[in-house]
């Protein structure tokens, strides 16, 4: 099977060509076929692959495709390579997104662009597998630049509404300053180390460098930078709101199976180098604790559907990255596994909702889908207890309980770092429930269209399913001490040491957080079911109005950027409208162009003009030697 790995990334390329070339003539039925079945291969392909390397337990697999190019000793390969870390990653990318491919043939079947659609969303599948199978940085890099292209063309999909372009622009524009630090970080790699396979320079990064040396340090911080544009992380966030002027499938793929969680993937890879650069590494837990408080409070203040997921996600994505700053490496990548489910399904049930009403999008214009929709509103309360990580009973629980745990006792860790974790855990939950509330509960206020058929209550029936049992492939030490999802990242990602003296108090970490999750619940009802006239008189308050405010416009970041960047940029731009710094080189052109004209004049085909030129010019040359 190991030799069929090849295939795990070729299936969607090829589905994108196929649509490409021969779309706009085949029918959508065929259309549909060749964009979900060439991703559902991919993770049939994934899964049989899954089932031998848990199987056989080898250390890896790997395939050469073919040698990219060979410069000066460097010469990298177009190489596949499958170890328990990359595994989690394909099977979240090609089984979700297949998922996610089956829902689009339903919510995009009126869309004139389908198959572009479906061109886009394979190659965006494609790109993040060549990302998270590549063997070396470069073959990274290159998937790196594909999802970052495929989320402007998607994000843009809709692009004759100026804001959905504006939207893809700044998606790319900001990633492209990550990109730029990333890009960066690996010329001096290979400067320093002398290579980019990601094995050998692991292996060979710990004999050359110390731990705390200057360049390792400055390197991490140039992988961080392209990890917090792709991922929606302080201070590159602000393109993730922006980007739910998308389709909602794109929305669910780009946070919950690809994109976003590229900058997770990267930093764990890279986890050698990190270890070797603690500033870095714990720069990380601190951009991460500052980023899931950020949004999370952003996301209490969102009235359209869809931007309250976008900062939920970035506020999640935090914990990943707090999980990865602790040292926490396999809880990271756990919570990004069960993050993945849950967040598709509250994904794709908004976009069940968005379409029953008609794309409406605004919470205050919903309501009293309790019972319109029923399958809709079970999974995505499912969903969202997972989200607010409901003790016990959810996946996400499970996960973030041990992110929490770890931001307490784990190498990093400390009590700063854990409080605010569990600050966000406790508005997460308010966030989340006050999304149910307003979504679900009350009046309805739109009317209702058809339900959804089979293709998007299946996909969102196996992620609830999902976002329940995940939890139990890892449980916490005094369950048993059954741990499995760690054993199988044991031998890619270090094990994180717990601080002497804290395990017995495992329990009372885990009790807390589950009150302040109950908690958040219970005040969310409060405030958005029970008593709304208690928050309509606090938000009547002028302190209040101002801190929503700023809350809502994601802490001013948009608008500091744009006084600081944008309207700078555009001053100079329109100074320079005229192109002052070509002009030097135009005026070189038209001076070359003058002197054409003059020499050209010479030539008037008479030959005894020409005969004449010849000897004065003899003569001057001969009187001028003469002088000299």
């Amino acid at each position: 099977m190991e030799n069929l790995l090849w295939l795990i990334p070729a299936l969607p390329f090829v589905g994108a060509l196929l649509l490409v070339l021969l779309g706009t003539r085949l029918s959508r039925a065929l259309v549909a076929l060749i964009g979900a079945g060439s991703v559902g291969l991919s993770a049939l392909v994934t899964i049989l692959l899954g089932i031998e390397f848990l199987t056989e337990r080898p250390d890896y697999y790997s395939q050469q495709v073919w040698t990219w190019f060979s410069v000066a000793g460097f010469s990298p390969s177009v190489a596949f390579h499958l170890d328990a870390l990359s595994m989690v990653f394909i099977f979240v990318i090609t089984f979700v997104g297949f998922l996610i491919h089956l829902y689009s043939i339903a919510y995009m079947a009126e869309e004139a662009d389908f198959s572009r659609f479906f061109a886009c969303m394979n190659l965006f599948v494609g790109s993040m597998l060549v990302l998270v199978l590549a063997d070396n940085l470069l073959l990274l890099y290159l998937g790196w630049e594909g999802v970052g292209l495929c989320s402007y063309l998607l994000i843009g999909f809709w692009y004759k509404e100026p804001a959905n372009g504006y939207a893809a622009r700044k998606a790319f524009i900001i990633t492209r300053v990550g990109d730029t630090a990333l890009a960066i970080g690996l010329f001096l790699l290979f400067q320093y180390v002398g290579t980019l396979h990601i094995s050998t320079l692991s292996a060979e990064a710990t004999q050359i460098w110390e731990r705390g040396a200057a360049m390792p340090v400055l390197i991490a911080f140039l992988l961080l930078g392209g990890a917090v544009g792709k991922s929606g992380q302080l201070p590159l966030q602000t393109w993730l709101p922006d980007a739910m002027a998308g389709p909602t499938p794109v929305s669910a793929l780009i946070h919950a199976a690809t994109m976003v969680t590229a900058g997770v993937y990267l930093i764990a890879r890279m986890h050698v180098l990190f270890a070797l650069a603690p500033v870095a590494q714990f720069t990380v837990a601190v951009v991460g604790a500052v980023t899931l408080l950020l949004a999370g409070f952003s996301a209490l203040t969102q009235y359209d559907l869809k931007r309250v997921l976008a900062y939920s996600t970035i506020s999640q994505i935090g914990y990943m990255f707090l999980a990865l700053g602790v040292g926490a490496w396999s809880a990271g990548i756990f919570h990004f596994m069960i993050h993945a489910f849950f967040k598709a399904l509250l994904f794709l049930c908004a976009g069940a909702v968005i379409l029953a009403l008609h794309h409406q999008q605004d919470m205050r214009q919903m309501g009293g889908l309790r019972r319109k929709m029923p399958l809709v509103f079970w999974t995505f309360l499912i969903g969202a207890t997972s989200l607010a990580a409901l003790p016990l009973i959810t996946a996400g629980f499970y996960s973030k309980d041990q992110i929490l745990w770890y931001a307490l006792t784990g190498e990093q860790g400390n009590s700063w770092l854990y409080a605010a974790g569990l600050l966000g855990a406790f508005v997460t939950a308010i966030y989340t429930f006050r999304m149910v509330f307003l979504t679900f509960y009350g009046e309805a206020k739109t009317p209702v269209g058809h339900p959804p058929g089979k293709l998007v209550t299946v996909p969102l029936v196996v992620l609830a399913i999902l976002s329940l049992v995940g939890g139990f492939i890892e449980l916490p030490h005094n369950f048993g001490h059954v741990v499995l999802f760690s054993d199988f990242l044991a031998p890619i990602l270090p094990a994180v040491e717990v601080a002497a003296g804290f395990t017995p108090y495992e329990w009372m970490v885990q009790l807390l957080a589950a009150l302040l999750s109950l908690g958040g619940i219970y005040l969310a009802w409060l405030f958005y079911l029970k008593k709304p006239a208690l928050l309509h008189n606090l938000e009547r308050s002028p302190a209040a109005m101002k801190l929503h405010r700023f809350w809502f416009a994601g802490w001013g970041f948009d608008a500091l950027y744009d006084n600081l960047v944008v309207r700078p940029y555009v001053f100079l731009a329109n100074l320079n409208k005229r192109d002052v710094i070509d002009g030097f080189y135009t005026g070189l052109a038209r001076m070359a162009e003058g002197f054409h004209v003059m020499l050209a004049q010479t030539q008037d085909g008479v030959l005894r003009n020409y005969v004449t030129g010849i000897v004065v010019g003899a003569i001057m040359i001969l009187t001028i030697s003469l002088l000299l």
